[in-house]
C-alpha cells in the first residue's frame, strides 16, 4: 500500500546503516516489526508475579513426556 510519510532522514539513514538492510522499505517495515515486538515483550512482562503457579506442576516429569 503505498503511503506517504514525511520520515527524519538522519534517523532513516542510521537505521539503514545499522540495519544492513538494503532498502529504506525494508529498514522502516523491520523497525515496524521490532517496535510491535518490543510492545507485546512489555505486556507479558507486566504480567510477571500476577499469575499465580500451580504448585503440583512438575515440570521435569513434563520433560520426560517428550
Amino acid at each position: 500500500m503505498p503511503t506517504n510519510l514525511a520520515i527524519d532522514e538522519k534517523l532513516l539513514n542510521e537505521a539503514l546503516k545499522m540495519s544492513g538492510l538494503k532498502t529504506k522499505k525494508d529498514t522502516v517495515n523491520e523497525a515496524l516489526r521490532e517496535f510491535i515486538q518490543r510492545r507485546k515483550q512489555k505486556d507479558i512482562i507486566s504480567l510477571f508475579g500476577k499469575i499465580e503457579m500451580d504448585k503440583s506442576y512438575d515440570y521435569k516429569r513434563e520433560r520426560l513426556r517428550r
